[in-house]
């Protein structure tokens, strides 16, 4: 494991409850749905960290249980956390759209004019062969 997420420790290779992180964790979630802010919903958790690293903690599914994590938080609480996440980006016009990529079709065949030349100097050849092309087909 790389990172063990707030509200765990590892004890003897398995993650097991940080009894206060954790209700420190429920407390967070709560007080997010009750309309508070990230900031003032971690602060009342008593959380210090940053607005970011909070916004993650919202969406770390680890927290509804898995098979390394035990559960913290209720998948009905988490679901209403991350509606309520979604509806308040909408609200402030925090949702983007990914833009379209533009597909590059990269030229595969090319007409080359016969090469007469030899230099020593690789990449003296490599610039000389590439003026030989005359035009992409």
């Amino acid at each position: 494991m790389s990172h063990t997420p707030y509200g765990y420790r590892i004890e003897n290779g398995n993650a097991v409850l940080d009894i206060v992180a954790a209700e420190k964790i429920k407390a967070l979630f709560l007080a997010y749905l009750s309309g508070d802010s990230l900031a003032t919903a971690a602060q009342k958790a008593g959380i210090l960290t940053s607005h970011a690293v909070i916004g993650k903690m919202l969406r770390n599914k680890h927290y509804l249980g898995d098979d390394y994590y035990p559960a913290i938080i209720d998948p009905g609480i988490f679901k209403a956390a991350e509606t309520e996440r979604i509806r308040r980006a909408e609200k402030l016009g925090r949702v983007f759209e990914p833009k379209a990529k533009n597909e590059v079709v990269y030229p595969t065949t090319f007409r080359v004019k016969e090469g007469t030349e030899r230099f020593d100097d690789p990449f003296q050849q490599a610039e000389y062969a590439y003026s030989l092309i005359e035009s992409e087909v």
